[in-house]
Formats: C-alpha cells, sequence, structure tokens
C-alpha cells in the first residue's frame, strides 16, 4: 500500500506535531541570535544568558520524564497544549526583559518547561503511536524532518529584525510565530483517540511507571545510549548559543549566522529523512554513535581553520544533515526496546542526559570564554568527548545489539 495512502487517517495528528516541534526546536535554536545586542542593552553578561539557556536545557530535560508520564495519565492534548502556553509567556517575558531574572524565568525556566511539552521527545511519541510498525522508522524521520524546517524561518526573520527594528522586536515577531504552537498541539493531540496495540502478558506496558524506569535501567543497551546521548546535547547547544557569538568576534557579517542556522535547519530535513529510513533497515544505535563520531570530526575541521562565509556554510550543512537524525534513532531504539504506552517517559529519561550535555554546552562555553576569552577550549573539549561517545556507542552496538521488543517487566 502507498505510503501517503497508509498514513492519509492519521495526516492531521502528524502534521500537527510536524508543526509544534518545528516552531517549539526553531525559535529555541535561534535566540543565540540575540545574546550580543540583549546583553549590552540590559547589562548583563555572556554567561548571564548562556546560564539562562542552560537552565532551559536543565528544565526541558528533568521535566520530560514527568511529562511522558503525564501523557499516559492526562493524554497528549492537555499537556501539549499547555506547553504551548508556557513557550508563549516565557518568550512574552524575555522580550520585556530589563534584567537577569527576567532572562532566566523567561528564556531559562519556562520556556524549558514548555519544552518538555512540545518538542522531540513528545512529538516523536505521538507520530510513533500514529502509524503501523512497518512505517515507524521513515515516518519519524518525516516528523523529524519536517521539525527541523522552524530554523529556516525563525533565525533569518529574528535576525532581520534584531538588525532592523532591535532585539525586542525580533523577540515580539517570536512570540507571534509561537502562537501557532496552540493549534499545532490541538492537532496532534488526536493521537489520544488512537488505541494502543494489544498488549502481551511480558509487555513493559502492563506494568507501573516505576517498574517501567526500572526495566529501562536494567537494559544495558538503553544505559550506554543514554550516556552517549550525553555528548549530542552537549555540541548542538554550543553551537546554537555560541556560534553567533563566535562569529560577532571574528568579524563576519552578522546575517551570516542566521544563514547558517537556517541551513542547519535545512540539511536537518534530508539527515532526518535519511536516518529514519537508515533506522528502518540497520543498526539504530551503531548509526548514532557514528553521528557523534563525524560531527565531531566536523567541529575539529571547523575551529581549526578561520572562519570564512563558505567554510561556515558547508559547515553548517554537514552538522544539519547530522543534526536531528538522532531523533528517529532514539525515539525508534525505545520504542522497539520497550513498546509505546511508556515510550516518552523513557525517552524523556535518556533525554535528561542529553540535556545536562546541554547545560555543559551552554554554561560551560560561555564561562570558558568568559575565563579564556576564546571558545578554542571549548570546542576541544566538544570534540574529545564526542569522539569517545561515538566511538563507544558503535562498540557496545556492534558487540551486545539491543533486546526485543517485549521485555520482561519482573
Amino acid at each position: 500500500m502507498p505510503l501517503l495512502q497508509l498514513l492519509r487517517p492519521t495526516l492531521p495528528i502528524l502534521i500537527g506535531a510536524s508543526l509544534m516541534l518545528t516552531l517549539s526546536m526553531g525559535l529555541r535554536q535561534s535566540l543565540g541570535i540575540f545574546m550580543q545586542p540583549l546583553t549590552h542593552d540590559i547589562g548583563i553578561s555572556v554567561s548571564d544568558f548562556t546560564l539562562a539557556i542552560a537552565v532551559q536545557n536543565l528544565a526541558w530535560g528533568f521535566l520530560q520524564p514527568l511529562a511522558g508520564a503525564l501523557t499516559v495519565r492526562y493524554g497528549f492534548r492537555a499537556i501539549m497544549v499547555i506547553g504551548a502556553m508556557f513557550y508563549i509567556a516565557g518568550l512574552a517575558l524575555m522580550a520585556s526583559a530589563h534584567g537577569f531574572l527576567a532572562v532566566m524565568i523567561g528564556g531559562g525556566v519556562l520556556i524549558g518547561m514548555s519544552l518538555a511539552c512540545t518538542a522531540a521527545a513528545i512529538a516523536m511519541s505521538v507520530a510513533a503511536r500514529a502509524v503501523p510498525t512497518s512505517v515507524r522508522s521513515t515516518v519519524l524521520g518525516m516528523v523529524s524532518g519536517a521539525g527541523s524546517l522552524g530554523a529556516l524561518l525563525s533565525a533569518p526573520l529574528g535576525q532581520i529584525l534584531n538588525e532592523g527594528y532591535g532585539w525586542r522586536v525580533g523577540l515580539a515577531g517570536f512570540v507571534i510565530l509561537s502562537l501557532a504552537l496552540i493549534p499545532a498541539a490541538w492537532f496532534a493531540g488526536g493521537v489520544d483517540k488512537v488505541p494502543l496495540p494489544k498488549l502481551s502478558s511480558d509487555d513493559i506496558g502492563n506494568t507501573s511507571a516505576g517498574v517501567a524506569v526500572k526495566v529501562a535501567f536494567g537494559n544495558a543497551s538503553f544505559v550506554v545510549m543514554t550516556c552517549a546521548y550525553f555528548v549530542c546535547g552537549m555540541q548542538l547547544v554550543f553551537l546554537t548559543t555560541h556560534l553567533p557569538s563566535y562569529l560577532a568576534i571574528c568579524g563576519l557579517d552578522p546575517m551570516l549566522s542566521a544563514q547558517t542556522l537556517g541551513m542547519i535547519g535545512g540539511f536537518n530535513v534530508l539527515g532526518s529523512l535519511f536516518f529514519g529510513w537508515a533506522g528502518g533497515r540497520g543498526n539504530k544505535l551503531a548509526l548514532l554513535g557514528g553521528i557523534y563520531i563525524f560531527r565531531s570530526i566536523a567541529l575539529a575541521w571547523y575551529f581549526m581553520l578561520p572562519p570564512t562565509p563558505a567554510t561556515t556554510l558547508l559547515f553548517g550543512a554537514i552538522m544539519g544533515f547530522l543534526w536531528m537524525g538522532v531523533g528517529p534513532l532514539v525515539a525508534g531504539a525505545v520504542a522497539e526496546m520497550f513498546g509505546l504506552k511508556w515510550q516518552a517517559m523513557i525517552q524523556g529519561l535518556a533525554f535528561m542526559s542529553h540535556q545536562l550535555g546541554s547545560f555543559l554546552g551552554a554554561f560551560g562555553g560561555g564561562v570558558l570564554y568568559d575565563a579564556l576569552g576564546s571558545y578554542t577550549m571549548a570546542w576541544r573539549i566538544g570534540v574529545a568527548l564526542g569522539l569517545a561517545g561515538g566511538i563507544i556507542q558503535v562498540a557496545f552496538a556492534l558487540i551486545r545489539p539491543s533486546e526485543p521488543p517485549l521485555l520482561k517487566a519482573a
């Protein structure tokens, strides 16, 4: 049966999940555009701004398992719509900030809370439940790819408004864009009416949340994937937070940072589609490790050379291809290992590690820059940890393939 015909009954759900993901991720990934003008205008340091982004990542990571568990009790729609409202409030508070506290609460706490309810783990869980197993990995890649388009819109728009009218107007434009999160979350919430597959007696879906957590952390493949996921967050958030500042320090056109973030978003689509397709045909965990290794090589190549517009855009294309391809692979691996009922919660547990890495990438990069006056030490640490994590992930995935989908809960 053609893929489109197979997906037609659930297209409103998948489109809603994709739009929700593209807005929540695209707006967040573009906040670094405002770092330099915002910090200069309201009198806070770069490390203050990056601390707020780091707190955002911690709030997102540590609330993600809770948001996933709450979807089992209250349904996806309620959690996603509430999360959308948090996002709008956070951007509005950030746009009106006159000091560090408003940036911390708006850009840090509120947006972090929202992302736990609207970003990849929830959107991927919605998509996984809405489609048959036979096309799940491909569809996860499609949703992840569509979710990558937000940076193509938000980064250039934010930069144009920032340069022409100031950072407050730029963030106000983001507030207007974020309003679309509410209808997107509502349509994606239609997945609550899709029944779960029939459970067998030993399926983890028959257990409580506490037992599901115990089963997940008793699975060696899941634990290694979770530890390696730390590297993913560290590298990506370091780039989205600090690349605009790095390019400004190097004296390059401010629009280049927005163009590069847009390039990342565009190639995200290709990478997500490719790794969604590849994950349905190969070892998902080995593919994850390969992504981390090649990202690290690209980081080393770019930061060892003097930046130019050409190399920066090429770097953005490479990193974009390797960016959100992790989404369908992680979501698909979790669904295979543990089933669908607790997928959002268990994926959230792995995501906590990702967000600890994000904290280090955002705040650690800012601290090292303030202390040393350059980003050299920060990118070297990112490359070293990325290579180590990727090699360990690949080796373990090949030596010990992940367990079958149905696990004993006892």
